[in-house]
């Protein structure tokens, strides 16, 4: 029986590989580049609007219809992003994938800006209000709604609300183990505190959701990032090496060396693809369950938020936490099965073993909170539009239960269907997406010609006034 199961899992996982490596890395690369060309370059052209009306807009307020400000539901959906996937996900995918890894992490997030911005788009477009009178919204409702596919929404909800089972499992049993190593405390004490701050947070709904998360995820990152950097500096000498590393391996093979396994060309690729894709979640449809509630006037305007959250989470803090582990070669000294203790031994070279192990513990501590509880609502979300609001409530009280039960290490074979359970979200989300490229493009340009050109053509003639007087 052991022998059938063991069997199992080694063929369960090479599926997951192939289907990331090839069928899912194609979708995305080509159906990000797709939309990229169908918004005509939109978050390249206009990245500075996108700043400006982005973290440049966060204190401004707002009266358009919504539950939650924009920059809320900005760090809502950041906080199941920034977290365990960006301090432990980035050293295992370069463990595994090789620094190479990195690169495809790049690329996702480039051409996953525009895919990240069409799912807020038409989930802003196509939100409604629930029972209980908050905005809601999703890939379920737009599928639904655009392209009248009931069998797919469905399909959507149904696996995504699965698939969080086995991932806030996962979140759990990482900080679980963490504290365990750092600090002596047992995995089940760990269990039962997540669990406690989870339901305290959850239990208010998104309003109480995204009021820890823009008062947390913030501060949060910044210190994170402050620490590293830091590191980075102290090493800096090794930066011109390290992404030499990054762009030769992206594209060719490399050689075990000290703990480091060796990694093929799709090694880098299949695990910068997963990787990059869990860590910005760019495709799988979740961000519009949280920017749905935003207050906005245009659903572009708020989508822009979608393209400067895949900047902050891959291009900024990924890359963050790979270089640290490339720069103190704690990615050579590190084996593959230890690969998510990386970042603690990089830091740990300049701030000493105690401090990189505490200080990611107590980070990953708090991250995993505010994820978890993101995710909870996320799945609360397509229970309720499968279900209705009272299985939603269920579902809540099963999040919580799966995060103790992760943290003490139970059902881990749940966990090997997580990669192919995020497939499955992936392939119901992206597809539709790609056939309502029309609409993407047409919301995008009416936003252009009504919003920026119109505030262009003032700025010049205010500026025309102003010559005229002189």
């Amino acid at each position: 029986m052991e022998g059938l199961w063991i069997t199992f899992k080694e063929e369960l996982s090479n599926v997951s590989d192939f289907l990331w490596t090839y069928p899912l890395a194609i979708i995305l690369i080509i159906g990000g580049i797709f939309l990229t060309f169908r918004i005509k370059f939109f978050q390249f052209r206009f990245f500075g609007h996108i700043l400006h009306q982005t973290i440049g807009q966060i204190f401004k307020k707002t009266k358009q219809k919504g539950t939650i400000t924009p920059f809320q539901a900005f760090t809502s959906a950041l906080a199941s992003t920034a977290g365990a996937t960006n301090i432990v996900g980035v050293p295992v995918a370069i463990s595994l994938g090789g620094p190479g890894a990195l690169f495809w992490m790049w690329i996702i997030a480039l051409i996953g800006m525009a895919t990240k911005y069409s799912e807020i788009l038409l989930g802003m477009k196509y939100r409604e209000k629930n029972d209980k009178n908050i905005w809601v919204g999703g890939p379920q409702y737009y599928i639904k709604k655009a392209l009248g596919w009931k069998w797919v929404s469905a399909a959507f909800a149904f696996f995504l609300m699965i698939e969080l089972i086995p991932s806030t499992m996962v979140q759990a049993n990482s900080i679980a183990t963490q504290t365990e190593g750092a600090f002596g405390w047992p995995v089940y004490v760990t269990g039962a505190v997540m669990c406690a701050a989870i339901a305290l947070v959850v239990f208010g709904g998104i309003k109480r959701i995204a009021k820890v998360t823009d008062k947390m995820v913030p501060g949060m990152v910044l210190i994170y990032l402050t620490v590293c950097l830091y590191v980075i500096f102290a090493n800096i000498d090794q930066l011109p090496n390290v992404f030499g590393l990054i762009f030769t391996h992206a594209f060719t093979p490399i050689s075990a060396a000290g703990g480091f396994a060796g990694a093929g060309i799709a090694q880098a690729l299949r695990w910068g693809v997963a990787r990059g894709l869990y860590s910005n979640e760019a495709g799988l449809g979740t961000a519009p369950i949280a920017h749905a509630a935003a207050k906005t006037d245009h659903p572009s305007r708020q989508a822009l938020w979608g393209i400067f959250s895949v900047f902050v989470d891959t291009i900024v803090i990924c890359t963050i936490s790979g270089l640290t582990v490339l720069v103190t070669n704690a990615w050579r000294e590190v084996d593959g099965e230890n690969a998510s203790n990386m970042i603690n031994v990089a830091i740990g070279s300049e701030f000493g073993d105690a401090f990189g192990s505490s200080f990611i513990s107590v980070f990953l501590l708090f991250f995993v909170i505010t994820t978890i509880g993101i995710l909870v609502f996320y799945g609360e979300k397509q229970a309720e539009y499968l279900y209705g609001l009272k299985v939603a409530k269920v579902m809540r009280v099963v999040y919580i239960a799966a995060v103790f039960v992760g943290s003490i290490g139970g059902l881990k074979f749940v966990w090997n269907f997580l990669d192919l359970l995020l497939a499955f979200v992936l392939l119901t989300n992206i597809i539709p997406l790609l056939f309502l490229h029309k609409e993407i493009a047409s919301l995008t340009d009416d936003y252009v010609n009504r919003v920026i050109k119109k505030k262009t053509k003032k700025q010049k003639v205010q500026l025309f006034d102003e010559e005229d007087a002189s």
